[in-house]
């Protein structure tokens, strides 16, 4: 592996230089890939498989979305598509077990019946392994249990493909049945269109995407831009000046020059006086949300999180109250106001 310098402390990472497609190619020749689920990471990574000349299968139950995403995404019934779960199983060396995590817990009687001696299964997340008190999720001894996980939405898994880039994913072997659990890891996580992969385990792994997830990536951005953008209205501003100011410059302008030359490059460039603003609130921000989230990190070790997650994504209502939910953000005004601006971009003109 290479080793690399990330910020004064050297890691070893697994680069496309070093194990190039040929190579993963040939590490799979003679596998049959089954993704269970097609849902974001499903399509992603069954889609770049395919493309990259794998031998992979897709086991969808039949009737719902995913169902017909698979069909128009040219999976055809009966050949790569099987509306059983234990026919994608049977037919596979190594499955990619990429049902929600609820849907794993649900499903798990039924993948662990038909897991085969030295059969690999697959995770993107540490949930199901990690927090097994709560799923009971726990291989048998005889199967390669791995993980390569995507930094990014399976969108972006296939987006950033297509456009000839690739999402960094962590990788991880839990248990190696077969004295090959590594390699096969590394190709397949070469093979779903990684940029790089780097080592982890499965309680890392899922402790830091669950806290991710709830700050800085979703959870913590969301609450902090409905924030700023009510006390902005609050005092007088308009909800297009209050939307631009809030979320249009940060996701149009700021954020993609923080992702392409960082933070500090970021504060060098900028106006003095956003600047000088800019270095004094960071710490009085960090000050303030530093406690919440060693709540956060706390809750998530403790499965208190994995709890709620699996506790109300299973409920029958489930469906029902996560629409409504969804409906209070895209209805208010806020999302609203975005919804107008996005429509004003230059790219969204009519021609």
């Amino acid at each position: 592996m290479a080793v690399i310098n990330f910020g004064g402390v050297k890691e070893e990472v697994v680069t496309r230089e070093e194990f190039p497609l040929s190579k993963a190619k040939e590490v799979l020749k003679n596998e049959v890939v089954a993704v269970l689920g097609y849902g974001p990471q499903g399509y992603g990574q069954s889609l770049n498989l395919r493309d990259n000349g794998i031998n992979v299968i897709v086991g969808q139950r039949k009737g719902g979305k995913g169902w017909s995403d698979a069909l128009k995404d040219g999976w055809v019934e009966g050949k790569n598509l099987f509306s059983s779960i234990e026919d994608a199983i049977d037919k596979a060396t190594i499955i990619q077990l990429l049902l929600s995590d609820a849907g794993q817990k649900e499903q798990w009687p039924l993948v662990k019946k038909h897991l085969k001696k030295g059969q690999a299964l697959y995770f993107s997340h540490g949930f199901s392994i990690v927090f097994k008190e709560q799923t009971g999720v726990v291989p048998p001894p005889d199967v390669d249990v791995v993980l390569v996980a995507p930094k990014g939405s399976g969108r972006t898994v296939r987006s950033n493909y297509l456009a000839g880039s690739g999402i960094n994913a962590s990788f991880a072997v839990f248990q190696d049945a077969t004295g090959k659990a590594r390699e096969r890891t590394i190709a397949c996580g070469i093979a779903i269109g990684s940029g790089y992969l780097f080592p982890t385990s499965f309680e890392n792994e899922v402790i830091s995407d669950l806290t991710g997830e709830r700050g800085v990536l979703m959870g913590a951005i969301a609450g902090i831009m409905k924030a700023q953008y009510d006390v902005l209205r609050a005092n007088g501003h308009s909800p297009s000046e209050a939307f631009n100011e809030t979320v249009e410059e940060a996701t149009q302008s700021l954020y993609p020059l923080v992702g392409a030359n960082g933070m500090d490059w970021m504060f060098a460039a900028c106006s003095t006086t956003a600047q000088r603003g800019a270095l004094d609130w960071s710490k009085k921000f960090e000050a303030v949300t530093k406690p919440l989230f060693d709540l956060l990190y706390r809750d998530v070790r403790q499965g208190v999180e994995t709890r709620r997650v699996l506790d109300t994504c299973s409920a029958p209502d489930y469906r029902e109250k996560l629409t409504k939910e969804l409906d209070e953000w895209k209805n208010s005004e806020m999302w609203r106001a975005g919804a107008a601006v996005r429509s004003l971009r230059p790219e969204n003109w009519k021609k």
